[in-house]
């Protein structure tokens, strides 16, 4: 984060920065919530504060007394709340308010009916006051993030739901790095909700451990069907309570109060360079002072906040993160877009392609990755060009800058110095990636534009022109066997009669074109390679992220296997195998010799398998039984880490997983059942990366050790949640910091 510049303000103009429009005070908005990180169900009833239907504190989720009186229960709920939060004060005017709501007396669906009384049968099925759709909302902010639901509705039913857990910037971060108690509560919520019309989820229960977040869930549930509404609620604008926007440069979080009609307060907090919010007592006195008059403007003047002179870039960043807020808190929010994560393709040629992976929120681009793929269609790294290589962090900062692709690109104006092409295809890619998001999509199924394809054993590429969903021209190439792309002038006279067969074929047919007679092989590449590039032009979002993951084999105390896995569209284009022992370094020749003879083999196999279904029906090697099995897990896990969706959402992928520390003289082997690591053993390391027996160990480690080792009381290891170091002396501090080093490494492997 840069240094902020000193600013003199008033103190009257500080104070009123976090004051309220109405019925001002001197309160600031970040006492509203001040649950800690470590505090997930202190607070059960500061989040439950719907609007709607979700209108039961956790505590009288299931009571008979609620479900049959949820206006009177909403009553209640709100008044106890608002003795607490200025957020909370709005929020009893705007739920007598939509006691009264016409929209609201629509909300019990003929399919609600139905489920409390399954033998009657309505003779006139009523419509649903719901369009179908998908739809994301957010449950109530705090410091750490709130809770978000994506939403398909059919017909007045949940018929899919993916449940997000965000940070400030991060639109759903990993499970593992949110409290302990939440693990287990996606899969019990999602479950809960799935197939439930509005009223039927307000009545789900909470999940014990995890009752902010679950409420939190309910609440962004019943806000997406908010927004599905055919006829919104009138005199209503907002969601009351707190809600949180940030700017796509991740500078600052603005959190706003909202009731029905309008904001009530505003808080600006910056971030710092991981996402995370710089709480009050750490800013500067300047900083303080800035983002109090940045607070006081926005408060004001909304959008329309006037910058001080030599603070514009920090009051536009905070103006789009109120509007990002603001977004949030509409219930009707006009976005364009569906919140989430979207890969797409830029502009292809023989030389190779430009990808961009990208989050929107809001209608905004909230982060982005860009790769400049070789002609196998495989992130070049830091092997591509190096002016390209330069391009990449500038045109990311133009991109985020801008909150989207740069709709009117100008080569002049808008590219990278020296990488004028790349800078172009690149805001190709993220146009694209915009365009699969659409909440409306166009009829086309691809892109239109020229798009490469490469078989998964990059034998061929193929090079396609686009248009109306139509094949208009193919260029195919063949790659030698040094990996690149024999010349023109380099092909035989039998590889360009193959190849303006192919070309012909695939023009007419796709790939349901026949074989070339004596070139099956090859043929059958340059369908597989058609296929991939039907798939990278596809306007459709594919499962699984393309790139490498490394995953390994469940662990002993010989080591582990070790499975880097390229994918591109759900298939594996690269694949490295290797045996480790247990200071994580690829044991290569020295590993056994079964094993070293399997390696190839299985690679190739997994190569021609290429789909996570088919790797797991891949034979085992003779002599290499365990192994074999190691990989093909590993290989799986690789999978799992690459889903864009989880069908199974959870901390920690189930098996037993290896980590070292940074010296590599500490080995850990977690094991993990039920998606919780609930054992850990301690091996130390001599010099030689081999295992200290029990005498060589010294005092200090034995302590350590006993200590890791201890079985734990219930379910999750002591030291499998945010593990620290430990210890009374110095000693057994500088030991137990290296095993807890170790220990992140093996939870960071088992990880999803």
């Amino acid at each position: 984060m840069k240094k902020l510049i000193s600013l003199t303000v008033s103190a009257t103009l500080v104070l009123s920065s976090f004051a309220f429009t109405v019925n001002p005070s001197t309160l600031k908005i970040s006492k509203i919530d001040v649950v800690s990180a470590a505090s997930e169900s202190s607070e059960p009833t500061k989040t439950t504060t719907p609007a709607k239907t979700t209108t039961k504190t956790p505590a009288k989720t299931t009571t008979k007394k609620t479900t049959k009186t949820p206006a009177k229960s909403t009553t209640k709920t709100t008044t106890k709340a608002s003795t607490k939060t200025p957020a909370k004060t709005t929020t009893k005017a705007t739920t007598t308010k939509k006691a009264a709501t016409p929209a609201k007396t629509t909300a019990k669906t003929p399919a609600a009916t139905k489920t409390t009384s399954p033998a009657a049968k309505p003779v006139v099925k009523e419509e649903s006051p719901y369009l179908d759709g998908v739809y994301v909302a957010y449950g109530n902010a705090y410091s750490k993030g709130t809770e978000g639901a994506k939403v398909t509705i059919k017909a007045g039913k949940i018929t899919a739901i993916e449940l997000l857990r965000t940070s400030p910037k991060v639109i759903d971060r990993d499970a593992r790095y949110n409290y302990s108690g939440v693990w287990t509560a996606y899969e019990t919520m999602k479950k809960n909700l799935l197939g439930k019309t509005r009223e039927q989820a307000a009545s789900v229960d909470v999940v014990s451990g995890a009752t902010r977040s679950s409420s939190g869930w309910k609440l962004a549930v019943d806000r997406a069907f908010d927004r599905a509404l055919k006829t919104k609620p009138q005199g209503e604008t907002y969601f009351a309570g707190l809600h949180m926007g940030v700017d796509p440069q991740g500078k600052y979080m603005v959190t706003v109060s909202f009731d029905a009609t309008k904001r009530l307060g505003v808080k600006v907090s910056p971030l710092n360079e991981n996402g995370d919010v710089i709480e009050d007592s750490a800013l500067t006195e300047d900083q303080y002072k800035l983002v109090s008059s940045i607070g006081s403007e926005i408060l004001a003047k909304g959008a329309n906040a006037v910058a001080i002179a030599g603070h514009e870039e920090e009051f536009k960043a905070a103006v789009n993160a109120y509007l990002d807020a603001e977004k949030n808190a509409k219930i009707d929010n006009g976005v364009k877009y569906i919140d989430g994560f979207y890969s797409a393709y830029g502009n292809a040629r023989d030389k190779g392609v430009e990808r961009a992976d990208v989050y929107i929120r809001n209608d905004k681009l909230v982060d982005v990755k860009l790769y400049r793929l070789g002609t196998n269609l495989i992130d070049r790294g830091e092997t591509a060009y190096s002016e390209v290589v330069k391009a990449n962090a500038p045109m990311v900062a133009k991109l985020l800058a801008n909150g989207s692709y740069i709709a009117n690109y100008n080569d002049k104006v808008d590219a990278i110095s020296g990488a004028t092409e790349s800078s172009h295809s690149w805001n190709v890619a993220v146009e694209r990636a915009f365009e699969k998001a659409l909440k409306t999509p166009g009829k086309a199924q691809y892109f239109e534009g020229t798009f490469a394809g490469v078989d998964g054993q990059s034998k061929v590429l193929v090079l396609v022109d686009l248009k109306a969903d139509k094949v208009v021209k193919a260029s195919v190439s063949l790659f030698g066997a040094d990996g690149k792309l024999i010349a023109n002038d380099k092909l035989t006279d039998s590889q360009k009669a193959l190849i303006a067969s192919l070309n012909e074929g695939l023009v007419k047919s796709g790939s349901k074109m026949a074989l070339v007679a004596g070139q099956e092989e090859l043929s059958q590449a340059a369908k597989e390679a058609f296929t991939d590039l039907l798939n990278n032009a596809s306007i459709k979002q594919n499962n699984y992220k393309d790139g490498t993951f490394t995953a390994y084999g469940d662990a002993s105390n010989k080591g582990t296997n070790r499975a880097d896995v390229t994918l591109r569209n759900g298939v594996i284009v690269g694949l490295k195998l290797s045996r480790v022992g247990i200071n994580m370094v690829d044991l290569g020749d020295k590993a056994y010799a079964e094993v070293v003879k399997a390696i190839p083999t299985l690679t190739q196999n997994f190569l021609k398998a290429g789909t996570e279904a088919n790797t797991a029906k891949v034979d085992v090697v003779t002599g290499a039984t365990g192994s074999s099995q190691g990989f093909k897990n590993a290989i799986d896990r690789a999978f799992k880490k690459a889903e864009i969706v989880e069908p199974y959402k959870a901390a920690y992928l189930n098996g037993v997983f290896a980590g070292v520390d940074k010296d590599k003289s500490v080995y850990v082997m977690v094991t993990v059942q039920n998606n919780v690591p609930f054992k850990m053993e301690v091996i130390f390391l001599d010099k030689d990366g081999k295992a200290k027996t029990a005498d060589q160990l010294t005092a200090d480690e034995k302590t350590v050790k006993a200590e890791i080792e201890t079985p734990a009381t219930g379910a999750l290891h002591k030291y499998g949640y945010r593990p620290a170091a430990f210890g009374t002396t110095d000693g057994v501090k500088a030991v137990s910091a290296k095993v807890v080093d170790a220990i992140k490494t093996a939870l960071e492997a088992a990880g999803r």
